[in-house]
């Protein structure tokens, strides 16, 4: 990935075949690693990878890193309450995607 990939990253566009490694990631959210790495411990986001310099993270990754973020600074929500909210969240996305297909 290069640096015009990363800035449409950041600004918004996803390609979900490429991954982005920690610093990318990091750089994406604006956020420094010790948050992600406590993502990852909180198992809010799973990166590829077994050692730490070898994570790749997922644009889903990124998506689920930055509303946890805006979850955090707007609502002061810990990180136990955003892996809540956000499997809530996606939980809530994926029965109103089968009532649509049910033609609900």
């Amino acid at each position: 990935m290069n640096s015009h990939d990363l800035l449409l990253v950041h600004t918004g566009t996803v390609i979900e075949e490429d991954s982005l490694t920690l610093a990318q990631l990091c750089r994406a959210c604006g956020v420094h690693a010790d948050w992600i790495i406590s993502l990852v411990e909180e198992s809010i986001i799973e990166p590829q990878g077994e050692d730490i310099r070898l994570w790749r993270f997922s644009g889903a990754s990124l998506v689920r890193a930055r509303s946890a973020l805006r979850l955090q600074r707007d609502l002061g929500v810990n990180l136990a309450g955003i892996a809540l909210a956000l499997d809530l969240i996606e939980e809530l996305e994926s029965l109103r995607a089968h009532m649509k297909t049910q033609g609900h």
